[in-house]
């Protein structure tokens, strides 16, 4: 069987409202709970596992690629709900999106300071290297 990511802890002061944040701003299912976590479950078989913790949460990055309509889907959720936004992750181009590889990308926080990335094409596939960016 070939190495492939199953699943990851998300660590967070509420796992049920960091989970059902990220579904709802992906458009995917609501979390299913599963022992102490909250799940929530990628379309390619990947789950994100949030876990409550008290104390400090230590800041992630999460990138998910997704089609050009939950991009829009996403966006209109950013601006609905004035969620802060930037065009990279240094958060130096707010209020932007970038266009790297000749797709869209947008970054935002969850309820802990993670840092969420929705993109429309993946970083150095063969398909953004054929086009030229």
């Amino acid at each position: 069987m070939p190495v492939q990511l199953n699943h990851t802890i998300v660590w967070c002061r509420d796992s049920k409202a960091s989970s059902a944040f990220l579904a709802d701003m992906l458009g995917l299912p609501p979390p299913r709970p599963f022992l102490h976590f909250m799940v929530v479950e990628l379309e390619n078989q990947v789950s994100l596992d949030f876990m409550s913790k008290t104390g400090t949460v230590s800041r992630q990055h999460y990138a998910f690629l997704v089609a050009e309509s939950a991009f829009d889907a996403v966006m209109g959720r950013i601006r609905e709900r004035g969620i802060a936004h930037w065009a990279d992750p240094a958060r130096s181009r707010p209020g932007e999106i970038n266009r790297h590889f000749g797709g869209r990308g947008v970054y935002f926080e969850d309820p802990d300071g993670h840092l969420m990335e929705a993109i429309t094409r993946p970083y150095g596939s063969e398909e953004a290297l054929r086009s030229g960016s």
